[in-house]
């Protein structure tokens, strides 16, 4: 099939045009008007997650409720389903809240920012021993009901998954170094890596054995490496 013919200085060329839209007097004020309210909701957004996680860590997740949530962020019941529309909506909204407010995306950054696999593991060590105490208080309510309560469970579920995912992607890298200690399939590391964020543990250690946060860091890392590292 042969092109097309070429076209002559005779042909006529057609201009894309798109009008410009100028928005109305209306619009622009409609959108000032928007501003403050969306930062307004999104203050009221916050204020209930933190009234949440208050409750948890206060009364247990057995307290929580809309109308409790409600009345410790000091709006109607309404407000809260406004931006919630289920005691099911709120916890699903609680693990990102956390992390945001835990800082967890900074305390994890220097791990995948390491230079090879065993400075990342050095780096998790680093990270559980400062972001895990954080959301004890929050674990421990979770963990006491959710064989009885769905909305516990699905939160504990996306947490696990969150963590699985990460404990995998450690020991993979590991393991494409030719780091990972010859006995530990990845597969079995990953779970023992995983098993190691416990909040028992961390309270056996910190509260009855009264180590420090310093101390966890260190004899943590003496065991990963020893256990988990090829020399």
């Amino acid at each position: 099939m042969s092109c097309p013919p070429a076209r002559t200085s005779h042909s006529v060329h057609v201009v894309n045009y798109t009008p410009r839209v100028i928005p109305s007097r209306e619009a622009l004020m409609t959108k000032s008007i928007d501003a403050p309210r969306n930062a307004r909701s999104q203050r009221t957004r916050e204020a209930l997650l933190a009234a949440t996680r208050e409750i948890l860590e206060a009364d247990g997740f057995e307290a929580l409720t809309m109308a409790a949530v409600a009345e410790r962020a000091n709006v109607s019941r309404r407000a809260v389903y406004l931006h919630f529309t289920s005691r099911t909506d709120l916890v699903s909204a609680l693990f990102d809240y956390i992390a945001r407010g835990e800082g967890l995306g900074e305390s994890v950054k220097p791990i995948w920012e390491a230079p090879d696999a065993v400075a990342a593991l050095h780096e998790w060590v680093r990270h559980l021993t400062r972001y895990h105490p954080k959301v004890m208080a929050v674990d421990r309510a979770i963990e006491r009901v959710r064989r009885v309560d769905a909305d516990a469970q699905r939160h504990r579920d996306t947490v696990v998954a969150a963590q699985l995912a990460s404990c995998r992607r450690l020991v993979e890298w590991l393991d494409s170094e030719g780091r990972l200690a010859g006995e530990w399939s990845v597969e079995a590391a990953t779970d023992l890596l995983f098993g190691l964020i416990c909040t028992e543990l961390f309270e056996r250690l910190m509260e009855f054995r009264s180590w420090t946060p310093e101390d966890l860091q260190r004899h943590l890392w003496t065991l990963c490496r020893a256990t988990f590292v090829r020399d």
